[in-house]
């Protein structure tokens, strides 16, 4: 997709003198013109609150905040009124946790996860635990860090009332078990939940065949800015749930002693919204539909075989995911014999590459897998066979800084 990079203006700069590789965009991705005039013509033209004003500007931001919404819930195939705008995908899972698992979780109860999930869908659920008296248990993974479904049969019982899992793991890059873990969720009559932060922005997604209860994503994860994301739920969990949050907005009338809350959505999102990140959220949907999530999975597939094999020529170096981009997404992350991860990371970045180094926010995955850290490499629809080419040269220079060579 050497054609869009054009529309990424940060792409054009130069880092430690060198062509910027930005290969870090699990942790957050590039933004396009699009995005950012989206979020300039805003300020600029029509900066407003939103909803409760009664002139012109007040109403071209409602339009536009309103406008947002549906396009991000169309790009998931759902219904407007069932997606909540949140910080992002950790305020979306702390949302969840807060306002169904603290109502409806008893001493007795099991919260399922898995080993690969992010902190965000794990901390919040040790909160819950620790308030309630449920009890978390965890899916391991297979030789290949797929989810391992062999003994659920052991693990599964009417004592599960949330099943909480990631669409994909933000360190091996390994697409989740949703389909079989939402099933098994249906069948016990448990909630399922889905940290799709890094899925949604990497696979077509269609929440009406997903089978889901709840999604959570974030805008940063696909080309749209900081500080917003998605919760979207099933109109029956969406209006049984409690709001985490109580304020202006999410009320339809407050009294001394007690207040009623406004129609969901709106009943979520307490306090002035994030009106400019929506906006820029809507635009970054605009420019993903345009594209097409077929196309960039198709490119994702081969940038990450192409990835792989150039990985594979450097020795010492092991990569930490499966090896079948069938059942992967765009992350790869690897160790360098026995070369610290950060120390790897600053030798690429003397070489213009950006990558991620450490534990990832997966800390259990990486006791889990006996691993301390790893460099990460990530890609996304701008990312060319050169960005992967200038890491490995980067690489190489690493090896012989560190003895390897």
């Amino acid at each position: 997709m050497n054609h869009v990079r054009a529309d990424f203006p940060i792409l054009d700069r130069k880092v430690n003198g060198k062509r910027l590789a930005y290969l870090d965009s699990a942790a957050t991705t590039q933004k396009p013109i699009q995005v950012i005039e989206a979020v300039d013509d805003y300020y600029r033209r029509y900066n407003s609150n939103v909803h409760r004003g009664a002139h012109t500007l007040a109403d071209e931001a409602t339009v536009a905040y309103e406008g947002a919404r549906a396009k991000v819930a169309r790009f998931i195939g759902a219904a407007a009124d069932e997606l909540v705008f949140t910080r992002g995908t950790t305020s979306s899972l702390n949302m969840v946790a807060y306002g169904w698992g603290l109502n409806r979780l008893s001493p007795g109860d099991r919260i399922l996860l898995t080993v690969m999930e992010h902190h965000a869908n794990i901390v919040p659920w040790q909160l819950i635990a620790r308030h309630t008296g449920a009890e978390l248990v965890y899916l391991e993974l297979t030789d290949d860090y797929r989810v391992d479904l062999t003994n659920l049969d052991r693990v599964v019982d009417e004592r599960i009332k949330i099943i909480s899992m990631s669409g994909m793991s933000n360190v091996t890059g390994a697409i989740g078990s949703v389909a079989e873990l939402v099933e098994v969720a249906r069948q016990i009559g448990a909630v399922s939940i889905v940290d799709a932060a890094q899925s949604v922005p990497h696979l077509p997604t269609d929440v009406s065949t997903l089978g889901a209860d709840l999604v959570a994503f974030s805008a940063h994860k696909m080309l749209g800015p900081t500080g917003i994301g998605a919760l979207w739920g099933r109109r029956e969990i969406l209006e049984e749930m409690e709001p985490a949050e109580g304020g202006g907005e999410m009320i339809s009338d407050v009294g001394l002693y007690e207040s009623k809350w406004a129609p969901v959505p709106h009943k979520f999102e307490a306090g002035t919204p994030p009106i400019a990140q929506a906006i820029g959220f809507g635009a970054a949907v605009d420019y993903l539909d345009k594209v097409g999530m077929s196309e960039l999975r198709k490119h994702e597939i081969e940038i990450t075989q192409y990835a792989l094999d150039r990985l594979a020529e450097v020795p010492d170096l092991k990569i930490v995911g499966p090896q079948d981009v069938a059942v992967r997404g765009g992350t790869v992350s690897f160790e360098l014999g026995d070369v610290h991860p950060h120390d790897v990371a600053t030798i690429l970045d003397q070489e213009g590459v950006a990558v991620r180094a450490g534990h990832h926010c997966a800390k259990p995955l990486m006791r889990y897998l006996r691993v301390p850290a790893t460099a990460r490499a990530s890609f996304y629809l701008y990312t060319v066979e050169e960005d992967i080419d200038q890491m490995v040269t980067g690489l190489y220079r690493a090896r012989e800084l560190f003895g390897l060579a």
